[in-house]
Order: C-alpha cells, then sequence, then structure tokens
C-alpha cells in the first residue's frame, strides 16, 4: 500500500526503507526527541501545525518525499 498525506508518521518511522528516504531529505529527524510525539499523527495533520509552517515544511516537500519513498516500494 502506498504511503499518502493520511498515512500516520510512526508508519513511516517504522518502514525501514521509508526512514532511510525521509532521513535523506531531513537528516536526523528520526532522531530528534520531539518525532516521538508525532508517531500517531498523520501527515496531513502534522502539516497543519503551525510548528510545520514555520520550518518551512510545505505540503509540496512531503508529497515530493512521499513519492520517493513510494517509487522504492
Amino acid at each position: 500500500m502506498a504511503y499518502t498525506l493520511d498515512t500516520k508518521v510512526g508508519d513511516i518511522l517504522d518502514d525501514t526503507n521509508a526512514l532511510e528516504v525521509l532521513e535523506k531529505y531531513a537528516p536526523g529527524v528520526s532522531k530528534n526527541p520531539m518525532v516521538g510525539l508525532a508517531k500517531g499523527m498523520t501527515l496531513k495533520a502534522l502539516l497543519a501545525m503551525p510548528q510545520a509552517k514555520e520550518a518551512g515544511i510545505t505540503e509540496e516537500m512531503v508529497l515530493k518525499v512521499l513519492a520517493d519513498i513510494n517509487a522504492k516500494k
């Protein structure tokens, strides 16, 4: 099954291949202590958070990462 904006962050973190791609785009993100708080959230919910906007994370960026992850499946 392909990952989408409705995928939970924890599902991506639990997938070794997906995590490898994620780390390529955002080195160290999986080691960030705050990532544990986001594991139960969907990517769509994460994008809606003000902190994501402040960090410059856009839906376009996330979709690009998802496309790369899904291409490796």
